[in-house]
């Protein structure tokens, strides 16, 4: 039999081994230009410019802290997983551990029982000393990041259990492939007189974007974890919530841009705006959704007041009993919902997606809805679908602005996929 032999150049491609690529350096990539809101203005590139000595690796509470603060330009990069609560030694800190002045849960529920203390306010001593206990839990859990900052995780499993991050006054700062999970509050006040029956408030959101310009919130996963809302118990005949939301955009922060996020099994999610009465946020709170899968929340997905928000290619899972709306078209709000699925699932119709917050019109098309995460695809009037339902509070249409700053626009039926890409361990 004759032997085929093969030139040395078909030999040498044959057996050459090509080398893995490197993972990206997700530090120091920046916001690309025209992605949302927070891609105008000078842009959105956090610590991109950091000097070697300000590229920081953290592992705990109190390293994270220190690294985050201040302008300079700086890249964190978040290894494993971090507990907020814990002391500046590493040990682990209880709700018990914060209490002072005699506050017990016990206590104070024997004391505001509406059938013993009536319909009025908390107040007294017990109520002074669950304030004091809160401050105390504040001051480990509450931690403030300074502009010029990139915070990233480190591979798919970096998570930040139990703090409140905080970007307040600041500018330029990304947060990327993290975990943020079961920011609780030990120390839920009681507020008889909200909603007409009373109901428990907790403090800290997740991440709370305040007064704060130029913003990147991206491939992160927003959840309670452990100690999801829905088995927490019942006292005084409500929900005793320890959560508050998930992500805050208030105080007039600007151009910020949220995108390929998970945000899993909340009740209140997301506000932009936090207040009727403030005026001051006339002209800014400019903030951008796209791509994000909204799963399994009650409502505010997100609640927008006076900011121009574009909504585009989300995905949102509509299952939980708990729902209420997705969409709330709020005071002065400037909404402009475009190319989003919903995926109604627990016969929730979708005369249920938009809510009337005080607004007077929100800009929708291309919407789409289907029933149980299979089957086809249909495209639906949002508005024509609130209006029918409620026709007290029916919205208008009237168009005030156009999105400038979007990546491509997809078309809804591509978004199908989109649970499978959005969230933390995903880039």
């Amino acid at each position: 039999m004759r032997r085929l032999a093969l030139p040395l150049s078909t030999v040498l491609v044959m057996t050459a081994v090509v080398p893995a690529q490197a993972a990206p350096d997700l530090g120091g990539q920046v916001l690309p230009e025209g992605d949302g809101w927070a891609s105008a203005g000078g842009g959105t590139t956090g610590g991109a410019e950091a000097a070697p000595e300000n590229v920081f690796h953290v592992s705990t509470a109190q390293e994270f802290r220190e690294a985050v603060s201040g302008d300079e330009p700086k890249i964190v990069r978040v290894e494993g997983s971090i507990d907020a609560n814990t002391a500046p030694d590493g040990t682990p800190l209880s709700c018990g551990d914060y209490a002072v002045d005699g506050y017990t849960l016990e206590e104070y529920l024997a004391a505001y029982d509406p059938e013993v203390w009536g319909r009025e306010e908390p107040s007294g001593p017990l109520e002074e000393a669950r304030e004091a206990s809160a401050d105390a839990q504040a001051e480990r859990v509450r931690v403030e990041v300074g502009s010029n900052t990139t915070v990233v995780g480190v591979g798919d499993d970096a998570e930040i259990t139990g703090m409140s991050i905080r970007v307040i006054n600041q500018e330029n700062v990304i947060l990327r492939n993290l975990t943020l999970s079961d920011t609780h509050d030990c120390f839920p006040g009681w507020d008889p007189g909200d909603g007409g029956e009373g109901n428990w408030n907790a403090e800290y959101d997740h991440l709370e974007i305040s007064g704060s310009t130029n913003v990147w919130i991206d491939h992160n996963t927003f959840t309670d974890g452990d100690n999801p809302g829905s088995e927490l118990p019942e006292y005084f005949g409500r929900r005793y919530e320890v959560h508050d939301g998930l992500l805050d955009v208030v105080r007039a922060s600007d151009l910020v841009t949220v995108s390929y996020n998970h945000f899993e099994d909340r009740d209140k999610a997301i506000l932009v705006g936090n207040s009727d009465g403030r005026t001051t946020d006339r002209g800014y709170l400019r903030t951008t959704f796209h791509h994000n899968h909204f799963d399994g929340l009650g409502q505010r997905a997100p609640r927008v007041r006076y900011g121009q928000v574009h909504v585009y290619n989300n995905h949102y899972t509509v299952a939980t009993d708990l729902y209420q709306y997705s969409l709330g078209v709020g005071f002065e709000s400037y909404l402009y919902a475009e190319n989003n699925l919903f995926d109604m699932r627990d016969g929730i119709g979708a005369e249920e997606i938009v809510a009337n917050w005080g607004g007077t019109d929100i800009v929708e098309h291309g919407n789409a809805v289907m029933e149980d995460g299979r089957g086809r695809v249909t495209e639906v009037d949002l508005v024509e679908a609130h209006n029918e339902a409620h026709p007290d509070r029916a919205l208008g249409t009237e168009l005030t602005w156009v999105p400038q700053f979007h990546t491509r626009v997809e078309p809804v039926h591509a978004i199908r996929g989109l649970p499978r890409e959005a969230g933390a361990g995903l880039l």
